[in-house]
């Protein structure tokens, strides 16, 4: 049981790390790249850009979960 708890607390904490190094990393590409305003460009429904932004986010995730497990 204690082993199930240890595992169960482990995955919470890595999922929580994941996550904030993941929106870590999209206000780093923000910041990076100033002259696209993202946020604005998703406002105006800007399929291309919800594309790259989609595209940055998963190459992330895989670079973060390969790194933390």
């Amino acid at each position: 049981m204690e082993g199930l708890l240890n595992g169960i607390v482990l995955s919470v904490v890595y999922g929580i790390l994941g996550m904030v190094l993941l929106i870590g990393g999209y206000i780093i590409f923000d910041v990076i790249l100033k002259s696209i305003d993202f946020n604005e460009e998703l406002k105006n429904k800007n399929v291309a850009v919800a594309i790259v932004i989609a595209g940055f986010m998963i190459a992330i995730g895989i670079i973060i979960a390969s790194v933390v497990s």
